[in-house]
């Protein structure tokens, strides 16, 4: 079957609902403000508990991982992601479900070869774009400063 380039774009514009934009901007906003305020919430709880002000800063994004990464497990993460869209892609909990989740689908392939090699299928080039940025960004950072 031969179709032209409209007549395809034709058929994918009649399979494909329209989005409802304002109100997945409004459930992005609310999710990823709930995110927030967790971590708001998780400091203040730390310092509460007479925790250091480093240790605390330094426990708010463990926690957000940790529970990230074990909502994701228990697969509630993709179910909240389905209706918050942008929402929880707030970094440090998107990132962790983006960790997690190869993992997870490769687990039956072994330690190794399933979840080692794909832990980082898509956080790898993250990883690896953020080190080499920051890396050039350090250098101009450096020449800039020895004039």
């Amino acid at each position: 079957m031969n179709i032209t380039e409209q007549e395809y774009k034709g058929l994918v514009k009649k399979a494909s609902p329209p989005s409802p934009k304002l109100k997945d901007f409004v459930w992005a906003f609310c999710v990823g403000g709930f995110i927030c305020m967790l971590g708001q919430l998780l400091y203040e709880l730390y310092t509460y508990l007479e925790l250091t002000d480093e240790v605390s800063r330094m426990l708010v994004p463990v926690t957000l991982i940790t529970l990230s990464a074990l909502f994701t497990a228990l697969h509630i993460f993709d179910d909240v992601a389905k209706h918050a869209g942008a929402g929880t892609l707030v970094p440090i909990t998107g990132f962790a479900n983006a960790v997690v989740s190869p993992s997870i689908e490769f687990k039956t392939e072994g330690w190794v070869l399933g979840l080692g090699a794909n832990m980082f299928k898509i956080a790898g080039p993250v990883i690896a774009y953020g080190t080499i940025a920051s890396v050039i960004y350090g250098v101009i950072y450096w020449i800039t400063t020895l004039f």
